[in-house]
């Protein structure tokens, strides 16, 4: 076990909750620190469902492209703890390094001395300390659960706010209801910095303009102040400021033109000096592992049926099923392939809303265990529920590596398209199996 892994393993233990939302523990913290969170570079502060994580990489490419050094904090991470902290360097950011993250976990341990602090507040305060002693122009920073008490909100002055799509997802928490959980999204924003609001159901955009207007944020709404559509197969932005003619980005699927818009009207709305140049090669340079990725090579590659396309995806709630569904359809009609769903799910997750969506697509699911998660969904109830949802070819199977078997062995000789989705642990697993790495 490496040093850093050694520490995080002990940071597991510090509080008897995985998540306790609250701000009261990392501000006890980050007093005995010295205040990291008050010398950070320029904030741009991510909220949202679905497409966090996707909307901070088109902010990433599209601000290196521009020359600016842009720190990153994303979670959770899939391989490595170390994704999680990316330092903005000239030239592209790099993720921290084993020594790097082990100094600043040991300064974290020892300042909280042995209080109650829950993981990700201990490590959220870790990443500040980072980035507050290492220089750039930027951060970009993603909230881990919902908004209002989670640990990054500690933060006053950022320079833009950004709600991407609003959904369903980790009711325990948030609530169960859209407007609960759209109001704890919103508790990132802040008096007079610029709120930007990602293409919402109605009810999501209700409570995010009622919430920005309580707080005198200034508005930026997708589908009122900014708009993309695809044409001629380009990619068509349009705000204020006028249009712009881009590139399609490289992430895959439609939704990810909606996450390019929300990224590229925040910069417009606080870096409007941006070359366009820059956003161009953003959109062609983002990349996002686990997000409609392409498995080219590997051990995956090898085992799926010859010839076969294999998608690997980590949407897990229901408009994560719906965006995956449409994509897939997408791809059908441009190249068509019969379509094998391969999922795993966590037990706290709604599967059954997510293989909904892919009724009359989907030829074959294949349910599979999360390997090393005590709550993930039982294969066989998965399969179940497939069937339940009008999808008489479904299976079960023990592993990854025994559902492509099984794949293999039920399908024909025409070349399939298959879909990994379900869980970010399960792409975890499949992308350390495919012997995959993340840079």
């Amino acid at each position: 076990m490496d040093q850093h892994d050694a520490i995080l393993s002990r940071l597991l233990t510090l509080h008897p909750k995985r998540i306790d939302l609250s701000l009261g523990r990392i501000t006890r913290l980050l007093e005995a620190l010295g205040r990291p969170d008050t010398k950070l570079p320029p904030i741009i502060h991510v909220a949202g469902t679905n497409g966090k994580g996707s909307t901070i990489a088109f902010l990433r490419a599209i601000l290196e492209a521009s020359g600016a050094r842009a720190h990153v904090y994303t979670s959770p991470h899939l391989l490595r703890f170390n994704e999680r902290i990316r330092l903005g360097a000239t030239g592209g950011g790099k993720l921290i390094s084993d020594e790097k993250l082990s100094a600043a976990l040991e300064r974290c341990e020892a300042a909280n001395n042995g209080e109650p602090v829950t993981f990700f507040e201990i490590t959220t305060a870790a990443a500040m300390l980072v980035f507050s002693e290492t220089p750039a122009e930027w951060l970009l920073l993603e909230t881990g659960l919902g908004g209002r008490y989670d640990a990054t909100n500690i933060i006053t002055a950022p320079k833009a706010t950004i709600i991407t799509s609003i959904s369903r997802d980790h009711p325990e928490f948030l609530g169960e209801t859209i407007d609960k959980i759209a109001f704890e999204k919103a508790g990132i924003f802040k008096t007079d910095v610029p709120a930007i609001i990602g293409f919402q159901t109605d009810a999501a955009e209700r409570v995010l303009e009622r919430e920005a207007r309580r707080i005198r944020a200034p508005l930026i709404v997708a589908g009122q102040d900014f708009f993309v559509r695809e044409e001629n197969g380009r990619l068509v932005f349009e705000d204020h400021h006028g249009l712009l003619d881009l590139p399609l980005p490289k992430l895959a699927g439609r939704h990810q033109y909606e996450n390019a818009a929300g990224a590229i009207a925040a910069l417009r709305a606080i870096a409007p000096e941006l070359p366009t140049p820059s956003i161009e090669e953003g959109l062609i340079g983002a990349e996002w592992p686990a997000r409609l990725q392409r498995l080219l090579r590997g051990k995956i590659i090898d085992l799926a049926p010859i010839g076969a396309e294999v998608w690997l995806d980590g949407g897990h709630n229901e408009d994560g099923g719906r965006v995956l569904a449409e994509a897939m359809a997408e791809f059908h009609d441009r190249a068509p392939r019969p379509l094998v769903l391969i999922c795993g799910a966590q037990t706290t997750k709604d599967v059954r809303a997510l293989l909904r969506h892919f009724a009359g697509l989907a030829r074959i699911v294949v349910a599979t265990p999360v390997e090393g998660e005590h709550k993930s969904w039982p294969p066989e109830e998965i399969a179940e529920l497939a069937r339940g949802e009008g999808i008489p070819q479904a299976y079960s199977a023990p592993s990854i590596e025994a559902a492509l078997e099984l794949v293999r062995a039920q399908t024909d000789q025409r070349p399939l398209r298959i879909l990994i989705a379900g869980s970010l642990y399960l792409a975890a697993t499949v992308l350390s199996i495919n012997g995959s790495q993340i840079e």
